[in-house]
């Protein structure tokens, strides 16, 4: 299975203002191990750049000046994407960004995702996480990944965060090397803790009186907040 994390930095937010891309990063994952095979292009888009944009990023138009344009590197990140699943923080807005630039080069009837498939991890932390915030510094700290070097945004950066923080999500991996020999040198070993079958049960803790008033005041909340509570259906079992 081969998936490619992957992030643009733009001109601006939107398309219908003409907002160009102006970085690509991606980070490519087989069998959901990082293969080290990534891809990364700073691009010239040929107009110029917004001031809250430039704050994000902090890429400046001198920066740009003698990198290659869009349609200079479309059939090489063709080529490199193929049809591997796309998983994108947000996937609206990159895809948007990919398809309005791509649309230029390959027609207007072009549309990524039907070469790719797209899973959004925004998507799917609203419905692992509902309720709470789900960026990506904030999926970092929840699922401990260490973003500390992402000052500003970056594409290929966030990219690589954002891979962590997706198989963290998702059920981990067996290791993060990039080292195909260490990586055969570690099979058969297996790091899974056994429990013993002959330990004594686990105490059952029943929630006070109070706890599970404060609880509900919990789930009254969230269900405020987002119009919905996934936990509502199983208060009988706390």
């Amino acid at each position: 299975m081969r998936q490619i994390v992957l992030d643009t930095e733009t001109t601006g937010l939107e398309t219908a203002h003409g907002h160009r891309i102006i970085e690509i990063g991606c980070v490519e994952m087989v069998n959901r191990r990082l293969t080290g095979n990534n891809y990364h292009q700073y691009i010239q888009p040929e107009r110029e750049i917004d001031e809250g944009a430039l704050q994000v990023h902090g890429i400046t138009q001198e920066f740009l000046a003698d990198k290659p344009k869009f349609a200079d590197i479309s059939d090489d990140l063709l080529t490199y994407l193929g049809n591997a699943e796309l998983i994108i923080h947000n996937a609206p807005f990159d895809i948007g960004f990919l398809n309005y630039e791509l649309q230029m080069v390959q027609g207007k009837q072009f549309d990524l995702m039907n070469h790719c498939e797209v899973l959004d991890t925004l998507a799917l932390a609203r419905q692992k996480h509902p309720g709470v915030r789900n960026s990506l510094d904030a999926l970092c700290k929840r699922y401990e990944v260490d973003n500390s070097s992402r000052e500003l945004h970056g594409a290929l950066l966030d990219s690589e965060i954002l891979a962590d923080v997706y198989l963290a999500m998702t059920g981990g991996q067996s290791t993060l090397s990039l080292d195909a020999s260490e990586e055969a040198g570690r099979i058969g070993k297996t790091t899974i803790k056994r429990i013993d079958s002959d330990r004594p049960p686990l105490p059952v803790i029943q929630p006070t009186a109070d706890e599970l008033a404060e609880h509900h005041l919990y789930l009254d909340k969230l269900e405020k907040d987002t119009g919905y509570c996934v936990w509502r259906g199983h208060e009988e079992a706390v």
